[in-house]
């Protein structure tokens, strides 16, 4: 049974919809725990409410980013996780904490990366006249926002579309692949080669 670990700042809406369809499909795994940087996140009460042990590590609290993820690490590594999974996690990584859990940390990104790394992706793509947008399943790399890609989804952009309809088309199809791509791993059906993910099934890696 693999063990996962879920890092949040906010909602948690990805980390709900991992947790919810863990449990519903009888993946292989189970959701160990979930820890966000913000105390206050109201995502560590819906992991409470589904019975997920919660828990903070405030970055405040911490004089530097090397501090703050070395905590975090022995946070997260008191559950022995097989896969730490980024959800809405708003916290930039050390490069150490990244190798430390290379291979097995996943994370999300509002966008067909690599197109519009970073922040304020709707918006760039909207001044950008972008016909097309999505999000990006990928392993973590300490190049912020790259890494081999795991899935992509595909959305449209409508005429009068502003950040919010936008965000909220995209954040749909961010609650179809991330568990995809989170149950393929707990499976063993993903494979790094020469820095690209192979799916072992021969399953798409793109939803349209």
């Amino acid at each position: 049974m693999k063990r996962i670990v879920i890092l949040i700042s906010g909602r948690g809406s990805n980390m709900r919809t991992i947790a919810e369809r863990c449990a519903a499909e009888g993946w292989p795994a189970r959701v160990a725990a979930v820890v966000s940087n913000r105390p206050e996140a109201e995502g560590l009460g819906i992991a409470s409410a589904l019975g997920i042990p919660a828990l903070a590590v405030d970055h405040r609290e911490h004089a530097s980013r090397d501090a703050f993820d070395a905590a975090l690490a022995r946070a997260i590594d008191a559950y022995a996780p097989d896969l730490v999974v980024l959800a809405g996690f708003m916290r930039i990584l050390g490069a150490d904490f990244v190798r430390r859990y290379e291979g097995r940390l996943l994370n999300i990104h509002p966008s067909l990366l690599p197109a519009f790394p970073g922040l304020h992706t709707h918006r760039r793509a909207l001044e950008a006249g972008c016909k097309a947008v999505g999000a990006t399943v990928h392993f973590v790399t300490p190049e912020l926002d790259h890494g081999p890609i795991v899935i992509q989804a595909v959305a449209p952009v409508y005429a009068g579309d502003d950040e919010t309809r936008l965000a909220a088309r995209v954040a749909a199809s961010e609650h179809l692949i991330y568990p995809l791509a989170v149950r393929w791993f707990v499976e063993g059906r993903l494979a790094i080669e020469q820095g690209r993910v192979r799916q072992l099934d021969g399953a798409s890696q793109v939803l349209i």
